[in-house]
């Protein structure tokens, strides 16, 4: 989910310094193994008055990589970096790296705002960039990018096909990750786009749950039959505004199994035509705001829904948090959205007995 959210804004800002006639060097995580604060694809783009936009970890790798970046700007060849936290490494402790793992970070010079990639950020459709990491100095730096259909650039002949193989098979089914394809190390970048959170209520308190779920990563769809609320300003994060009545059908909005909804206008009738157009269409998560009993009623007045159905219903919404106000119950609906979606029933982390980073 961040994934997506934070590769937009690495690029909308490679393109601002572009334009801007300055250089601006890429860090990514291309590797790691053990514990580690980001996953592989995670990016920062370091400008050359040292600025930056996104990150490689929680904190501890950052300044090294600041560094590391302005040599590659100097030099205009790319390095690769091995950062590792084991008890053995006391240097890598010195750098603050405490995640007892070990992470892998391409710094490169950037060229060109990639703007293909940019363009299919901006749409529903994902797609693989896959580039040469290590290997023969004529494949460094080249790029292809793989959709399910379509394959933009390359690498060398000898590298392309299997490239392109590997990234289908990742889009299919996989995180991003590195290949050996001859003698190139080639990282398979994997963008899919983000879960997309529908909000049916553009009430005062849907302002910060907009936003808290649009940082976390969502794509963030704000509807409400009140016309005058679902604006730019009050929901400056959304990725879309639309004015709809629940009664008249949701048809346009593309709901289906893979979308999140939460149904909170305070509107008793409003909210029943939306949450029964939402069981409709097979949504996967549908949160109601209000107390159980309105919840029940609500029910009652709908077409009976079997075992199945009910299970996506989630009324009261949000987890118990002993939450107070509009901003702590935005946290415990996106807490347990998130919950839901990696298929994780919601504790402490220090309960949990497999990897913190187990596959969902």
């Amino acid at each position: 989910m961040k994934h997506w959210l934070e590769t937009r804004q690495v690029l909308d800002r490679a393109r601002h310094l572009t334009r801007a006639g300055k250089r601006a060097a890429l860090a990514t995580v291309v590797g790691l193994r053990g514990s580690a604060y980001r996953r592989e694809g995670a990016k920062m783009l370091v400008a050359e008055d040292g600025s930056s936009v996104g990150n490689v970890s929680g904190g501890c790798l950052e300044q090294d990589v600041r560094e590391v970046a302005a040599q590659v700007l100097t030099a205009g060849t790319s390095q690769f970096r091995s950062y590792c936290s084991g008890s053995d490494q006391i240097e890598a402790w010195d750098l603050g790296l405490g995640c007892d793992g070990q992470v892998d970070v391409f710094v490169e010079p950037l060229t060109d705002p990639r703007g293909i990639e940019r363009d299919l950020l901006d749409g529903r459709r994902a797609f693989a960039a896959c580039s040469a990491i290590r290997g023969p100095a004529g494949f460094l730096a080249r790029r292809l990018v793989v959709t399910d259909t379509t394959v933009t650039g390359a690498i060398h002949p000898e590298v392309d096909a299997r490239a392109v193989t590997a990234a289908r098979e990742r889009l299919a089914s996989g995180p991003s990750g590195t290949v050996a394809i001859g003698e190139c190390s080639v990282f398979l970048d994997v963008l899919r786009p983000p879960p997309r959170l529908f909000l049916f209520g553009a009430g005062d308190d849907a302002i910060p749950l907009a936003r808290a779920a649009a940082e976390t990563g969502f794509h963030v769809v704000v509807v409400d039959y009140r016309r005058g609320y679902v604006t730019a300003d009050r929901f400056p994060g959304a990725a879309a505004l639309v004015a709809a009545d629940g009664s008249e059908g949701l048809g346009t909005l593309g709901l289906d199994g893979d979308s999140f909804a939460v149904v909170m206008t305070h509107n008793f009738a409003h909210d029943q035509a939306y949450v029964g157009s939402l069981l409709s269409a097979g949504v996967r998560y549908i949160g109601v705001l209000g107390p159980r009993a309105r919840h029940d009623r609500m029910l009652q007045n709908l077409p009976p829904v079997g075992a199945k159905a009910a299970e996506r219903l989630y009324g009261p919404v949000g987890l118990d948090l002993g939450t107070d106000g509009s901003e702590q119950v935005a946290l415990a609906v996106v807490a347990e959205v998130l919950a839901v979606r990696s298929g994780r029933t919601p504790r402490s982390l220090r309960d949990r007995a497999s990897p913190i980073h187990g596959d969902a």
